[in-house]
C-alpha cells in the first residue's frame, strides 16, 4: 500500500483539487483496508490492482482537464496582454503623431507670427514714407509768439534749424538761417521772430549795427508784435554797445512812450540810469 500512495503523491509537489479529493479517497480505501484482516479475503491483489488503475485513471483525467482549463486561461489571458500590448503601441503611435503635428503647428505660427511682425514693419516704413512726402509738399499750420499761420514744410525746416543753431550758441550760422529764409519766402509768417531772433545772433557776433537794423525792421513793420518792446530795449542796448548814449536814451524814450506798460520798459528804465 505504500508503494500506492507514493505513485500518487511526489514528495514537494502541490496537487490539484481534484487529485487531493482522489488522495483522500485512496486513503480512505486504505485504511479500510489495513483495518481488516489480512486473511478477510475482502480485498485479493487483482481487485485492488484494478481499483488502483481505475484511480490513476480518474487522476489522469483529473489532471487533463485541469490542464486544459489552466491553457484555455492562459490562452485568454495571453490574448488579453497582446490587446492591451497592441492597444498600447497604438496609444504610443497616436501620442508621437499629435506631438509631431503640434510641433508643426508651432513651427506654422512662428512663420506666420515672423509673416505678420515683417508686414506691419513695412507697412509701417510705408506709411511713413507716405507722411514724409506728404509733409514735404503740404502746409502746416504752426503758433510762434500766440500766433497761428500757416508754413510749408521747407519753410518750416528751415527756421527750425536756425532757432536750433541759436540755442545751441552757433550764432554765426543762427544769423544766416534766418537771413535765408527771410530771403527765400519774403511773406513768411516767421518773419517777426527770424527779424528777432537774427538781431539777437548778430548782437551776440557784435554786429551791432547789423542787429540795430534787424530789430527796428521788426519794430517798423509789426509794431503791434509781443517781440517789438524788446527790440527797442535791444536797439538801446547796441546804440549803447556803440558809445552811442545819446541815441541810446532816445531810443529807451521811444520804449517808454510806445510800450509803458511792458516789462521791456521796466528794464529800459533801469537801463536809463547808466546811460546818464
Amino acid at each position: 500500500m505504500r508503494s500506492v500512495f507514493a505513485t500518487f503523491r511526489r514528495p514537494g509537489a502541490s496537487a490539484p483539487a481534484g487529485r487531493t479529493r482522489l488522495a483522500g479517497a485512496l486513503s480512505a480505501i486504505a485504511l479500510v483496508a489495513v483495518a481488516l484482516p489480512a486473511h478477510a479475503g475482502i480485498f485479493d491483489d487483482d481487485e485492488a490492482r484494478r481499483a488502483i488503475l481505475d484511480l490513476r485513471k480518474q487522476l489522469d483525467q483529473s489532471n487533463q482537464q485541469a490542464q486544459a482549463r489552466q491553457a484555455e486561461q492562459m490562452s485568454v489571458m495571453n490574448e488579453s496582454i497582446g490587446q492591451l500590448k497592441r492597444s498600447l503601441l497604438d496609444l504610443n503611435s497616436q501620442i508621437e503623431l499629435q506631438r509631431s503635428d503640434n510641433a508643426r503647428l508651432r513651427g506654422q505660427i512662428e512663420e506666420l507670427a515672423r509673416n505678420v511682425a515683417e508686414l506691419q514693419r513695412k507697412q509701417a516704413d510705408i506709411q511713413q514714407g507716405v507722411n514724409d512726402r506728404i509733409a514735404k509738399i503740404e502746409p502746416q499750420k504752426v503758433t510762434v509768439d500766440d500766433r497761428e499761420f500757416t508754413v510749408d514744410a521747407e519753410e518750416k525746416r528751415q527756421y527750425d534749424d536756425s532757432l536750433a543753431g541759436f540755442r545751441r550758441g552757433e550764432f554765426d550760422k543762427a544769423a544766416g538761417g534766418f537771413a535765408s529764409l527771410l530771403r527765400r519766402f519774403p511773406g513768411t509768417g516767421y518773419r517777426d521772430s527770424a527779424l528777432f531772433w537774427m538781431g539777437n545772433a548778430q548782437y551776440a557776433l557784435r554786429q551791432y549795427k547789423e542787429a540795430i537794423a534787424s530789430f527796428r525792421s521788426l519794430v517798423v513793420a509789426s509794431p503791434q508784435s509781443p517781440r517789438a518792446p524788446e527790440a527797442l530795449l535791444a536797439i538801446a542796448n547796441c546804440q549803447a554797445e556803440l558809445k552811442d548814449k545819446v541815441a541810446a536814451r532816445k531810443t529807451i524814450d521811444e520804449l517808454l512812450k510806445t510800450y509803458p506798460k511792458s516789462e521791456a520798459a521796466q528794464a529800459g528804465r533801469e537801463r536809463l540810469v547808466s546811460l546818464k
